[in-house]
């Protein structure tokens, strides 16, 4: 038996790289920044892939700095560098569930929108 999950929660490094394929495929590639229990320590930092309906998700509702919650799976990532032919890999997260955890009002002020008089509620 194999036992292959991951839980993280922490903000989006950058807004997401968004890339269709003709078969109607779509994947999202966005980085995040998970902190530690020592606030003086640097935030660990993963690579996460997101496939179809959550990709497009994220590619409409994601923006650097939003809260998220993933669970998913570690995968390597392997291939040969075109320049040097040496063998490279990278560790990723592929994403299974994604959650927005930030509120309606962090993703507007992540956006950098100032709210009108009208808004404010007092």
């Amino acid at each position: 038996m194999g036992l292959n999950s991951v839980t993280l929660v922490g903000r989006a490094g950058r807004d997401p790289d968004v890339r269709y394929f003709e078969s109607g495929s779509v994947v999202a590639n966005v980085t995040m920044a998970v902190s530690r229990r020592n606030r003086d320590d640097e935030p660990d930092w993963f690579n996460l892939e997101i496939w179809g309906k959550q990709a497009q998700v994220a590619a409409d509702y994601v923006k650097k700095g939003a809260l998220l919650g993933i669970i998913g799976s570690f995968k390597l990532d392997r291939w040969k560098d075109r320049n040097t032919g040496e063998e490279r890999s990278k560790p990723v997260i592929r994403v299974d569930r994604l959650e927005l955890l930030g509120s309606k009002r962090d993703s507007e002020t992540s956006v950098n929108r100032n709210p009108t008089d009208e808004e404010v509620p007092f």
